[in-house]
């Protein structure tokens, strides 16, 4: 696409006419009170927490997308929804958000102004909502621009959206989304013209918005080890593992892809995993999936977020055992291109690895986020607080996640300190221009007045105070 091609011209015309309209409706609330941007936010966060739009959303976003659960969908929309309420109640997002007097600071929330979001077809209702509610917090306008088999739900969702605008009188062009069928040009389009590009789901994606020219928030791919140790709780371990394993189909980029055990529990946590429903496959049955779940050694679009029975009948794994799983584990040893099973699977299939230390596990961990999702997230199950510590100072991870249900974790959660979120920053270890939960500050430009000390107050540091130490240490 160049700039004398026509289809170019169309494009960014049709482009600029949605991003013209968001404009002039970012300007009708730029300068708005808090509690006019509250209101935005809570409007926005019904439009999907509603229970009979929640469940029309879930099943349309099954339906088209042909990925994940229903009921999993309508708990996840819910309760990412009220978690980031929960978590802007009382966020100051307009005007004076903060005053320190004794250093002469004023802090201004000020809008970035229009948003342009590139959201995943895995999560095409709960990602977009998060999304939008942030958005609007912050007195932005957004722009979406879903995945071709998420646009639908999106598009239901947008229309939600608009009858609570509508209910309490702001423009509806402050959430409007690419038209369909959506296009790779409109979508990068897109990029260029919006002042701030929020990208989550394939990479290639998240490389696109970072290299629009226009500032960008994109995340890394996910690719979760979970190690268990040898003093671990490893009933409640394998419950936590399981769960997050297997809900809404593994569509999360938070869910445990991998278990590294230490070999004193592994015989233990196998039988554990039995009991929750995990299926251990023999070494025949595991050559099998690999064939047909990694043809051309590249995941196959068909086992993404489905079940297991139906990943058992796409790999011809006629055991009974495997067609009533929850979930399948295959024993695996390598790490990197030539055991595709140690990368991320987006499925209800979990690769099971022994180690005969923690310090070993440790290492297969690391060996497993340099392969693929590196700066994302690692998981701990242990009774030693300071192994935790020692897996933050030593891998290349943003998030180390102990004694908790990874995916439920990861995103935030109502039992531990994280931002409810749907898009997990990887830092430069993945890629990064950010390495916490996006949230509400990411969506705000900050304005500072800086006024001067009274001369009282000021003194410059002497040349002893801040080389003494040094030259004298090294006798200089």
């Amino acid at each position: 696409m160049n700039g004398r091609d026509p289809d170019a011209a169309r494009v960014r015309g049709e482009v600029a006419a949605l991003v013209g309209r968001a404009r002039a409706a970012q300007r009708a609330i730029d300068a708005c009170d808090q509690s006019r941007a509250d209101e935005l936010a809570v409007a926005a966060a019904w439009a999907i927490v509603e229970p009979s739009r929640n469940r029309a959303l879930a099943e349309l976003a099954v339906r088209d997308t042909g990925m994940g659960d229903v009921d999993d969908k309508i708990a996840k929309n819910r309760r990412k929804t009220m978690g980031l309420l929960r978590d802007l109640a009382g966020a100051r997002t307009a005007g004076v958000i903060a005053e320190d007097p004794a250093r002469g600071l004023v802090e201004i929330a000020r809008p970035v102004g229009v948003v342009a979001a590139i959201t995943p077809s895995t999560n095409p209702g709960a990602t977009p909502a998060n999304n939008i509610v942030n958005a609007l917090k912050a007195r932005n306008a957004i722009v979406l621009a879903p995945s071709p088999k998420g646009a639908s739900t999106l598009a239901l969702l947008i229309g939600f959206v608009h009858a609570e605008l509508d209910r309490i009188g702001a423009p509806r062009d402050l959430v409007q989304m690419l038209p369909m069928p959506v296009s790779r040009e409109h979508t990068r389009e897109l990029m260029r013209q919006a002042d701030l590009v929020v990208a989550t789901g394939s990479q290639n994606n998240v490389r696109a918005a970072y290299a629009s020219g226009t500032p960008a928030l994109g995340v890394g791919a996910g690719n979760v080890a979970a190690i268990v140790d040898e003093t671990a709780d490893v009933a409640d371990a394998a419950e936590k593992i399981a769960r997050s394993k297997t809900f809404d189909h593994a569509t999360s980029c938070s869910s445990e892809n991998s278990v590294i055990a230490v070999d004193a529990v592994a015989d233990a946590l196998v039988a554990a995993l039995a009991r929750h429903g995990g299926v251990r496959l023999s070494r025949d049955e595991s050559a099998r999936l690999e064939r047909a779940m990694f043809p051309d050694d590249r995941l196959a679009p068909a086992f993404v977020a489905q079940s297991a029975r139906a990943i058992a009948a796409l790999a011809g794994l006629d055991r009974e055992a495997c067609r009533s799983a929850r979930f399948l584990v295959v024993d695996v040893d390598g790490v990197g291109p030539d055991a595709p099973f140690s990368g991320e699977k987006l499925s209800p299939v979990l690769a099971f690895y022994r180690a005969p230390t923690f310090d070993a596990a440790a290492a297969r961990a690391e060996a497993l986020l340099r392969f693929q999702g590196a700066g994302h997230s690692v998981g701990l199950h242990s009774k030693l607080p300071e192994r935790a510590t020692r897996l933050g100072l030593a891998l290349p991870v943003c998030r180390v996640i102990v004694n908790q249900a990874h995916c439920f974790a990861t995103g935030g959660s109502y039992d531990n300190a994280l931002p409810f979120s749907l898009s997990m920053g990887c830092g430069s270890w993945g890629g990064n221009s950010f390495s916490d939960n996006l949230n509400v500050r990411h969506f705000m430009n900050v304005t500072r007045v800086v006024h001067p000390l009274p001369p009282e107050r000021v003194r410059e540091p002497t040349e002893d105070e801040l080389f003494g130490d040094y030259r004298r240490r090294h006798g200089i």
